[in-house]
């Protein structure tokens, strides 16, 4: 029987019934949230670690703040800001996963507080950045926008622009899975092509120019 299904080209039904981890991501996009650790140095010489949030459909992000020493005490009050944040939004109730790596950042205690929401925690295998590849590709974007192009001094300094970057991100930057819009602004109307001719475009600059936003003129 397997030789024939072999010939047939049918794989066996295990492999037909298994959900591939791209097939699961893709299904469940909108109620998947990822998180992960980002270090940077700052120009005192002191090691910082941001801690971030994603959400997989809507692009958006969230900085749950930044530290010299993540201890589980530190962390664990991050998740539950996260929480409340999320159902203030009235995002608690459609999410049903949290992504993360195996960092030993995260106490235990968190599983517990984000199954309490109703979200299950779900773990990257060992070496596997790809598994959170959308959060990894989010990680790129802040090192080569804003952390490898502007000095950042201290910790203060570092809070402020990453408020900005946020705002940014999630405000202005356009998103190719998102057909050009932002995550927190929807698309612009394309525009009639007799006003292209005199089309006036202007650009605010943000953190002294590291970053740029870009609207039409009214």
């Amino acid at each position: 029987m397997w030789e024939i299904l072999k010939t047939k080209g049918i794989d066996p039904a295990p492999h037909r019934a298994t959900t591939t981890w791209a097939a699961f991501l893709r299904s469940q996009a909108d109620a998947i949230l990822a998180m992960d650790f980002i270090e940077t140095i700052t120009l005192t010489g002191q090691r910082q670690y941001i801690l971030a949030a994603i959400h997989h459909s809507g692009r958006r992000v969230r900085i749950l703040g930044t530290t010299a020493h993540p201890t589980h005490t530190w962390v664990t009050q991050a998740v539950r800001n996260l929480i409340m944040d999320l159902e203030d939004a009235g995002r608690a109730a459609r999410l049903r996963f949290l992504v993360r790596d195996r960092d030993a950042k995260y106490p235990a205690l968190i599983g517990e507080i984000l199954s309490a929401a109703g979200i299950a925690t779900v773990l990257t295998g060992v070496r596997m950045p790809r598994m959170n590849a959308i959060t990894e590709r989010w990680v790129k974007a802040l090192r080569t926008e804003l952390l490898d192009r502007a000095l950042i001094w201290n910790q203060t300094h570092l809070r402020h622009a990453l408020r900005e970057y946020e705002r940014h991100y999630n405000q202005h930057r356009t998103h190719r899975s998102l057909a050009a819009a932002a995550p927190l602004r929807a698309r612009p109307q394309s525009l009639e092509h007799d006003r292209i001719e005199r089309l006036t475009v202007r650009r605010r600059d943000r953190l002294g120019g590291v970053l740029h936003a870009y609207r039409h003129a009214a």
